[in-house]
């Protein structure tokens, strides 16, 4: 079983308490969960006037994942050009801790009255990532506010449709491989999984690689950080098989066979299919 998922049903819609109370119960101590934060926010309202759609969001349910929440993700669309201002703005916005999440949590309206969760687990940490998809982004103003805020810079492998940037600016990385030669679609082949093996080592162990594609000049600071790998890659079905074949070059069990895809206690309409975290410890 990987020990990592990442949910996509809570990027289309404001998901339940018990959907994530479920997914919970039904899976290993050990595992952990990202969340793809709402398009509402991130597509509609493009980060701008979101408070109460941040409320709306960690009063869902979300908190009912307690110490198995894990990175959230905000992917942002195609469309956005890079706003030093309106970014700033959104990430001070978001929540950290316990303390923060329950204070913005019970701000939400009606849109979750009746079906919220508002208590968060003693001693959360809420760590968040942002996917970008526009070439204004490759700035190095945005990197210098990425780690103002320790906020992580999405490494996104797109077929070379979207920027791919692998600055490091928090203190956990994390990698999404869509696809090298045919985006959502083409496996991985043995020497680009090797490729990426060796990158994840490095991460884990707080170097950068030599041949980094980076947006600014400034080398980050050294440290161990954790690494989140998620394959978005299976229209083909190709993602659980790639996650278990890098798992493997890392050392990372799985148990994954061809009858075992999905882990056990998740839908597979609201996931998207994950490699696994290594820890830097």
């Amino acid at each position: 079983m990987l020990p990592t998922i990442e949910i996509n049903g809570s990027f289309y819609s404001l998901q339940r308490p018990e959907s994530y109370q479920l997914w919970h119960d039904e899976t290993p101590d050990d595992f952990v969960f990202a969340v793809k934060g709402s398009r509402y926010i991130t597509h509609m309202l493009q980060l701008k006037d979101v408070h109460q759609a941040l409320a709306n969001f960690f009063a869902s349910g979300v908190l009912a994942l307690r110490k198995k929440l894990g990175p959230v993700l905000w992917q942002l669309p195609p469309r956005m050009r890079y706003d030093p201002e309106r970014l700033d703005a959104f990430f001070s916005l978001l929540p950290r801790d316990a303390r923060s999440v329950r204070a913005l949590a019970r701000e939400h309206d009606e849109r979750v009255a009746g079906r919220s969760l508002l208590e968060p687990a003693r001693g959360l940490r809420i760590r968040h990532a942002v996917e970008v998809r526009h070439p204004s982004f490759v700035d190095a103003g945005f990197i210098d506010l990425l780690r103002r805020h320790q906020v992580a810079l999405v490494v996104a492998d797109t077929a070379g449709r979207w920027p791919l940037l692998e600055d490091l600016t928090a203190d956990f990385v994390y990698l999404r491989l869509h696809g090298d030669k045919e985006l959502y679609a083409s496996g991985y082949g043995d020497a680009a999984l090797d490729r990426w093996a060796a990158r994840i080592n490095a991460w884990r162990q707080g170097r950068q690689v030599a041949d980094a594609q980076l947006a600014s000049p400034t080398a980050a600071r050294r440290g161990r950080r954790d690494v989140f790998c998620y394959f978005d890659n299976d229209v083909k079905v190709h993602a659980p098989y790639d996650a278990a074949h890098l798992a493997m070059r890392l050392g990372i069990p799985t148990g994954l066979g061809p009858d075992d895809a999905f882990a056990r206690g998740v839908d597979a309409d609201d996931i998207e299919l994950a490699a696994a975290s290594y820890k830097s410890t």
